[in-house]
């Protein structure tokens, strides 16, 4: 038995093993457990397929062998061997996709994620471009069927974001999202631009995975909350009611304001999710260093410097940097046409990890 069947195999008894004792009671009953083994029983299952599928040509490989050493009759010899190449075809590209599988993931791959977009250099015209990466992401969003829950906003003031903070939840979000993190320039005429001019602006995008209360645990008595009337365009409740909230989280200086929602409830628990994420980004920081020192493919969130994409609007070009990637298309990317160029990071990456895997 080889090496790879060897792992394999092992992972196959594992998966047994969870089957098991997912369907026993004690287990069923707690239900934190039965979550996690669930969870651990569906991450191996494409280990498992692709465990079969592999075993199966290894079978019918020995199989065409011992035709090929047995038979006389020169027609199934040919046959035989005909089967034996195409075998081995596919030997190579499964044993190339188990590898890919045997990697170990990040474990906030498959969690949902929570973005950040600024507007950055360029004024007015950064703001326009920060709503129009956030159109960008919602158009993908909704061929993907996730959900988008927009936690805060700060409005331009003529069109756009200067911020907006929103929740993706479906599966594994994360795992696609991450690639979006760091600076995108945009090169076109401004519509705040009378000469027609070419301006170059840019904003930044931050994704993360969503913190839960198991990644974080917020003590009551780390956070000090304070209640304001909300401010901004429109809506009876503004200035008329205390339904904005801060919090600032004592232990480490971190300071949420919310005011988007009437409901100070619904503020209050807004902007306790954002408080769970921005103090888990200070620990997931450091993971996210030591990848992005190793990966071109992912940026730390602490270089907000880093360029990642132009779009071009005069030459309908956008240009992915980290893999020299450039298409024409511009104006499909837009409208979250976007899923091609994730899955050539994705691929970029899986490389990188594989040669990190036998160095």
């Amino acid at each position: 038995m080889n090496d790879l069947l060897e792992k394999l195999e092992t992972i196959y008894q594992r998966w047994l093993g969870i089957g098991e004792e997912i369907s026993q009671p004690d287990i069923m009953a707690d239900m934190k457990r039965y979550i996690k083994l669930n969870k651990d029983y569906k991450d191996l299952q494409p280990v498992v397929d692709a465990y079969k599928e592999y075993r199966n040509v290894l079978d019918n490989i020995d199989h065409a062998k011992e035709i090929l050493a047995t038979e006389k009759d020169d027609e199934f010899r040919e046959m035989a061997k005909l089967e034996l190449d195409d075998l081995e075809n596919r030997k190579e590209h499964l044993e190339e996709n188990i590898r890919l599988l045997l990697l170990p993931s990040d474990p906030q791959d498959s969690k949902n994620a929570q973005v950040e977009i600024r507007a950055g250099t360029g004024g007015d015209e950064a703001s326009i471009f920060a709503g129009d990466l956030f159109r960008m992401y919602q158009h993908y969003c909704d061929k993907k069927g996730w959900k988008i829950d927009v936690l805060s906003m700060t409005e331009g003031t003529v069109g756009g974001f200067k911020e907006i903070i929103f929740n993706i939840t479906g599966d594994g979000i994360y795992g696609l999202m991450k690639y979006e993190s760091g600076v995108h320039r945009v090169q076109r005429v401004p519509q705040t631009e009378a000469q027609g001019r070419v301006h170059t602006s840019a904003a930044s995008v931050v994704v993360l995975p969503e913190a839960n209360e198991f990644d974080v645990e917020l003590k009551p008595s780390d956070i000090r909350k304070d209640t304001y009337c909300s401010s901004g365009p429109g809506g009876q409740s503004v200035n008329t009611t205390y339904s904005a909230v801060r919090l600032t989280h004592i232990p480490t200086g971190i300071v949420v304001a919310i005011q988007d929602e009437k409901s100070q409830i619904k503020n209050l628990e807004k902007a306790m999710r954002v408080l769970r994420n921005r103090i888990f980004e200070m620990e997931y920081q450091k993971y996210l260093d030591s990848v992005a020192s190793k990966r071109k493919t992912m940026v730390s969130t602490g270089d907000r410097s880093a360029k990642i994409r132009t779009y071009n609007y005069p030459q309908n070009r956008v240009t992915d940097h980290r893999i020299n990637l450039t298409m024409y298309n511009l104006i499909g990317f837009m409208d979250g046409d976007i899923e091609d160029t994730i899955m050539a990071l994705q691929v970029a990456e899986n490389a990188e990890r594989l040669k990190e895997a036998v160095t």
